[in-house]
């Protein structure tokens, strides 16, 4: 799918940090909206103004940013799971007519692909906390030294220690 603009849209991670306590209701529905349920859960959506919002709704609870194509292939080998949490694999890959999942992964941020066009891949990866903890105070905006909000492409590296 593209933009008005007949390009296509750029791949977002959004990854929830903050847990369930002391939701405003709101908020709640929303990141329910994005399949969002559980702390260290990761969606892929487009950077349509209508996720855009939402994510602005959100902000308080998420943090998010433009992934790459080497960091969507690690995700989807190392936590894509298809129905009945069987691992995702090259072979089942092939059989929708992609060699691997790093081509798969290519095409998907190309926007020539979507992660539905793979059958029975569970549309939420589900993390371990990072690594070496977080970085900053997960009650901050990223702006300021926290962990909360836009990222941009430094996204990639906390998905990396969160794999």
């Amino acid at each position: 799918m593209s933009s008005k603009s007949g390009k296509p849209y750029t791949k977002l991670a959004v990854i929830r940090i903050r847990g369930t306590v002391d939701v405003p209701y709101d908020v709640e529905h929303t990141l329910k909206l994005l399949r969002l349920h559980k702390k260290h859960h990761c969606v892929i959506i487009d950077d349509r103004p209508e996720y855009l919002g939402m994510l602005n709704k959100v902000k308080d609870w998420v943090t998010w940013g433009e992934i790459d194509a080497d960091t969507l292939a690690q995700l989807l080998r190392k936590r894509g799971r298809l129905r009945g949490n069987k691992p995702l694999t090259d072979d089942y890959i092939r059989k929708y007519g992609w060699n691997s999942i790093e081509e798969f992964a290519i095409a998907v941020i190309e926007g020539r692909a979507s992660l539905k066009d793979i059958p029975n891949l569970k549309p939420v990866f589900r993390l371990a906390p990072p690594s070496g903890g977080f970085k900053g105070s997960i009650k901050k905006p990223f702006t300021v030294g926290g962990e909360l909000g836009y990222r941009g492409p430094e996204i990639n590296e906390l998905l990396r220690r969160m794999m």
